[in-house]
């Protein structure tokens, strides 16, 4: 006989500086427990500035401040999910426009909210918290006026950090179509708001 997960309880709520400390604490912690590698990224990799320093060049701790910085002067948005009080899940959804390593896709970006990434604490996964975070990132940016949403799926990702972008079902489940691949083996999903 077959075990029944219990459902998790899952609170989702937008970053803001009040959240800093969560968000640290996240990334810190428990957001790469099983991907040591990404852990120095501390999800700044599409606002670094990455014609003037290399990515493999930056250390955590310059990712980290960096971080702080965005998030305290409002320019990095997302969402975290908490369990109990504790984070265990981040979207990055943040306006195209803010993004300058996304400079380059298709369309007017002060139209297009964009699903950067999704870190999802290893313990929680398969539980629905993408689905939460991707829901409430859909909705903050219908309320903000934004006519569209996208997103950049890996179609070839190997594993669950291949999936960081969030898998092309999770998107194309919920109302995303492709808009078009890039060279990348990303493909870019868009959603009408």
């Amino acid at each position: 006989m077959r075990k029944m997960k219990k459902k998790t309880d899952i609170h989702v709520q937008e970053l803001s500086p009040a959240r800093l400390d969560d968000y640290l604490s996240y990334f810190d912690h428990d957001a790469f427990t099983d991907n040591s590698r990404w852990a120095s990224c501390y999800c700044h990799f599409y606002f670094a500035d990455h014609e003037a320093k290399a990515w493999k060049e930056r250390d955590a701790q310059e990712n980290r401040s960096a971080v702080i910085q965005l998030i305290q002067a409002g320019k990095m948005h997302g969402y975290l999910a908490y369990v109990d009080g504790k984070p265990v899940g981040w979207c990055n959804a943040t306006p195209r426009a803010l993004l300058p390593n996304l400079r380059n896709e298709q369309g007017n970006a002060e139209e297009i909210g964009s699903i950067a990434c999704f870190v999802i604490a290893k313990p929680f996964r398969g539980q629905g918290v993408a689905r939460q975070l991707l829901d409430e990132a859909c909705n903050g940016f219908r309320q903000q006026g934004f006519k569209f949403v996208e997103a950049y799926p890996n179609e070839r990702a190997e594993g669950q950090a291949g999936n960081y972008h969030g898998p092309l079902s999770l998107y194309l489940s919920a109302g995303f179509k492709i808009h078009h691949h890039d060279p990348d083996n990303r493909v870019v999903v868009r959603k009408g708001l």
